[in-house]
């Protein structure tokens, strides 16, 4: 018999259903969401707490389109909905609507899966942008915005409870690396 790994790795589990709840209750470590305005994510924390009773952090998963200025983020992410099909947009939301997961109708119904909306229609809390789940599965949404613009609504999550960030770029490599100028209109 195999012993259990020392230290022991902490949980980490998502779901946003009326069965995951409890679950990540009685089992998390840390309870992760997608990243909804600050208010929705609160009434989720809430909900755990209701239904633990000890301790357990809370993460969020998001993507970040983050620049020196706002003009510059949003226009990065207006290039990223510039560069999108149409047709592309409607297959994925035809197949994402087809899904049960509690979490991805959450996710689809920050966007309505409405492309005509613009850069800034699509931002549904200040510098919170929910464009990316017009083609993307999971986490559709990313901090848009200055630096600090980022780092606020960042600091904003974190006061309602949030400890754990899960936090990815688009593109990838360039906001990763920081050379995100350097890629032209990405």
């Amino acid at each position: 018999m195999l012993a259990a790994p020392d230290p022991v790795p902490p949980i980490y589990f998502g779901g946003s259903s009326d069965a995951a709840l409890p679950v990540a209750a009685r089992t998390a470590d840390v309870y992760l969401t997608w990243g909804e305005p600050p208010q929705d994510v609160a009434a989720k924390i809430a909900r755990v707490w209701e239904l633990t009773d000890r301790r357990i952090r809370f993460g969020i998963r998001l993507h970040t389109i983050s620049r020196d200025s706002s003009a510059e983020a949003w226009a990065a992410a207006s290039r990223l909905l510039d560069a999108l099909d149409p047709a592309a947009v409607a297959k994925a939301q035809e197949q994402l609507r087809a899904s049960e997961s509690v979490g991805r109708q959450r996710m689809l119904a920050l966007h309505g899966g409405d492309l005509g909306r613009g850069v800034r229609g699509l931002e549904i809390y200040p510098n919170l942008w929910a464009g990316v789940g017009l083609v993307r599965g999971g986490a559709g949404t990313a901090l848009v915005g200055s630096h600090a613009e980022v780092a606020d609504l960042v600091e904003e999550y974190h006061s309602i409870g949030i400890s754990e960030f899960v936090l990815s770029g688009y593109p990838h490599l360039e906001e990763a690396t920081g050379s995100a100028r350097a890629c032209g209109p990405c």
